[in-house]
């Protein structure tokens, strides 16, 4: 191995959440083996400084900001035929350095974190090609295109069939597919038909998310009981998940237990999270300094998400604090763990609702439910286990 491209439609830099958690671990995990060139886009001005910040551990930094508006990304679309997925991240001045890289003749291996990135992949590129999809996020867009009016479910129907023959065709081309869970890598191999596919899980660092660590609580006094809910809230599913849990669990949950608060932690809340706070009980508090100050307030902690692919790292972080979880299915699908023992499974806003009311009832039974949750996870889902597989998955010389 000689050195390593990697690209990703995100910066790693803060690990602050979901994706960014996991390409910065798999990032990490690669520069243990060889000088790695990085290729992403920034959000915003804080992750571009941030990511800066990183450049002197590199042997190569390009860094974009994504600024393209929805509207352009939609109409290259139409115009090339392409997944707007791939026109929101493509990019003229990303796909000059990255042939710059190539030509230069030092990258073996071009490791693509997420499925937009593979655009920037050439058919011709004849070193190792791993290509971690995370989730099958063309399944997701055919989820969206049974809902909304005529226009939307044309355009979720449009980006699931192309994004899912996108996914095809680098499947054939990659020396492995990666995904997230077994349920996601078995769900792609039915669809794609590609065989060269493998689960690659998260993990979580059970020193960091620790109820017992010692870390600045930056926060009032929380009400008490208190419900939380934490994610990135301009993102659909989480957007979804609150507002069905907002309206159709926690009026149930109040009668119950009248003092009751639900927050809704993560930054840039959309608009339809932010009128949540209207609804008696709930509080909105858009970014946090620190995560763990509410976790570690939290009674119990919910994932109600009615849409999820793959693995929640809201749930191992809540579980790795010792809490209680009652998550839907779709959010505790992707988690090795025991319904009632580990954590609740509930089916719907109805279930919801009456576990986290039984859970509110017997502090016992919450306190046991988070100590195995802890114990379950420091067990199963520590980083260095779950990205064991890399080392193979990496070697040279493995036949395509």
């Amino acid at each position: 191995m000689r050195e390593i491209l990697f690209l990703a439609h995100r910066v790693p830099w803060p690990p602050d959440r979901g994706d960014k958690i996991r390409s910065f671990h798999i990032l990490k995990k690669l520069q243990s083996m060889a000088p790695v060139h990085v290729g992403a886009f920034a959000d915003d001005a804080r992750d571009l400084e941030c990511a800066n910040a990183e450049r002197a551990s590199l042997s190569a930094l390009h860094v974009e900001l994504r600024n393209k508006p929805g509207w352009l990304s939609g109409v290259e679309a139409l115009a090339s035929g392409k997944p707007v997925s791939l026109t929101a991240f493509g990019s003229k001045s990303t796909q000059d350095w990255v042939h710059e890289r190539l030509s230069s003749g030092t990258i073996s291996h071009i490791f693509v974190f997420s499925g937009q990135m593979a655009q920037y992949v050439p058919a011709d590129f004849d070193g190792r090609f791993i290509m971690d999809f995370v989730d099958v996020d063309s399944a997701k867009f055919e989820s969206y295109a049974g809902e909304g009016n005529a226009l939307m479910r044309w355009v979720h129907e449009r980006e699931g069939r192309k994004l899912a023959a996108f996914e095809a065709e680098i499947a054939r081309r990659a020396d492995a597919s990666l995904f997230v869970s077994t349920a996601e890598a078995a769900l792609f191999r039915a669809r794609s038909g590609a065989d060269r596919v493998a689960a690659m899980g998260n993990g979580i660092d059970t020193v960091f998310y620790d109820p017992a660590a010692k870390y600045r609580k930056l926060h009032p006094v929380f009400p008490d009981p208190l419900i939380v809910f934490t994610g990135q809230m301009d993102y659909r599913p989480n957007i979804e998940a609150v507002s069905d849990f907002a309206h159709n669990a926690l009026p149930a949950i109040r009668a119950a237990h009248p003092e009751t608060t639900f927050a809704i932690v993560g930054r840039n809340p959309a608009p339809a999270v932010v009128e949540l706070s209207a609804l008696p009980g709930v509080q909105v508090t858009g970014a946090v300094d620190d995560v763990r100050t509410w976790l570690s307030g939290a009674d119990i902690v919910v994932a109600p998400l009615r849409i999820a692919r793959g693995i929640q790292n809201k749930v191992l972080e809540a579980m790795a604090m010792a809490k209680p979880v009652v998550a839907s299915t779709a959010a505790a699908e992707g988690i090795d763990a025991v319904d009632g023992e580990h954590l609740m499974v509930a089916q719907d806003a109805g279930e919801e609702a009456a576990m986290v009311s039984a859970l509110l009832s017997d502090t016992d039974a919450r306190l046991r439910l988070g100590a195995a949750a802890r114990a379950h996870v420091m067990a199963h889902y520590g980083w260095d286990a779950q990205l064991a597989p890399l080392d193979a998955i990496m070697a040279a010389g493995a036949a395509k």
